[in-house]
């Protein structure tokens, strides 16, 4: 019997806090203080877009998701090392994350940024170790999925995009026009958000064996959705309230930050996300995975509320 969507989401996301639970270092070899910090923030609950979509895109060229799981899980540590680093006072300064406290805020600043610099330096050892086996093609895969992960964490991916974001920030001048053009703005967040989107996308073809076409495919696709994903940030960072988002809403307009909303205006931007909707469908009918779930995902970013 095929799961319904939102059965799918909630069996998927299960899974993976099953999983993450499991690959978190623990006292005694990791002392209690960071170990606690990591847990605090990566339990917070959040929607689990990324691994999901690593396991969907596994699934999608016929592979096991299992395959796929420690990479899936290594991407939600990964982004949740961002979100703790983002929200520090010297970056966008937010002290509300998914609901609760950000992290700097309850274990102090250092504290926050070695935890952060924990999940991303185990999200790579994690990737290397599992699966655990001496198939040498499953090894061969496994290196070109970190590659793929690490090249999209790192200066030229998400690190460099929250650079760009930081160095057209101007707090305090809401009021003037943008800081960056359209295309500055569309390579600002192709790095910063599209970047490890398109990776969790690709590591998932990757772990569940698919060719070279397939993975491209999914990767084209996967862009556009990142684009989307960004777009709908935006928005609700405009339109949504801090309650439902689990941030603080308003954050980007007060910081005088580049967004499609202050660019484009709310309409336009909401349109543009529909837009890249529509260009991944047809990338993904066309390399056949039409039946698959990465549409449904696709929906999911474009149609959420938070």
């Amino acid at each position: 019997m095929t799961l319904d969507f939102t059965e799918y989401v909630r069996a998927r996301r299960a899974d993976i806090d099953t999983a993450l639970a499991a690959v978190l270092p623990a006292p005694p070899e990791c002392p209690a203080v960071v170990a606690e910090a990591m847990r605090y923030s990566l339990t917070a609950g959040g929607k689990r877009l990324r691994p999901i979509l690593c396991l969907a895109s596994a699934e999608a060229v016929g592979g096991d998701p299992a395959l796929a799981m420690p990479a899936a899980c290594a991407l939600e540590l990964i982004h949740t090392y961002s979100l703790i680093h983002d929200d520090l006072p010297a970056m966008d300064d937010d002290t509300m994350r998914r609901g609760r406290p950000t992290l700097h805020v309850i274990a102090g600043e250092g504290m926050a940024i070695l935890a952060g610099d924990g999940l991303l330096t185990e999200a790579f050892a994690l990737m290397a170790r599992e699966p655990a086996t001496a198939d040498s093609a499953i090894v061969a895969r496994k290196l070109r999925a970190i590659g793929a992960v690490a090249a999209a964490a790192g200066a030229c991916g998400m690190v460099g995009g929250q650079a760009l974001d930081l160095a057209a920030t101007r707090p305090g001048q809401a009021d003037r026009p943008p800081s960056l053009d359209a295309n500055a703005l569309r390579v600002m967040h192709a790095k910063k958000t599209g970047a490890l989107i398109r990776a969790a996308a690709a590591a998932g073809a990757i772990m569940g064996g698919g060719d070279d076409r397939v993975v491209a495919d999914i990767d084209a696709a996967a862009a556009e959705l990142g684009l989307a994903f960004q777009i709908v940030d935006d928005i609700l960072d405009v339109e949504g309230a801090s309650a439902a988002l689990g941030k603080t809403a308003g954050k980007d307009a007060a910081a005088g930050k580049p967004t499609y909303p202050a660019l484009y205006g709310v309409e336009a931007a909401r349109r543009m996300a529909a837009d890249c909707l529509d260009r991944a469908g047809e990338i993904v009918r066309a390399a056949g995975l039409a039946e698959s779930r990465l549409m449904d995902i696709g929906r999911w970013i474009v149609h959420r509320s938070d």
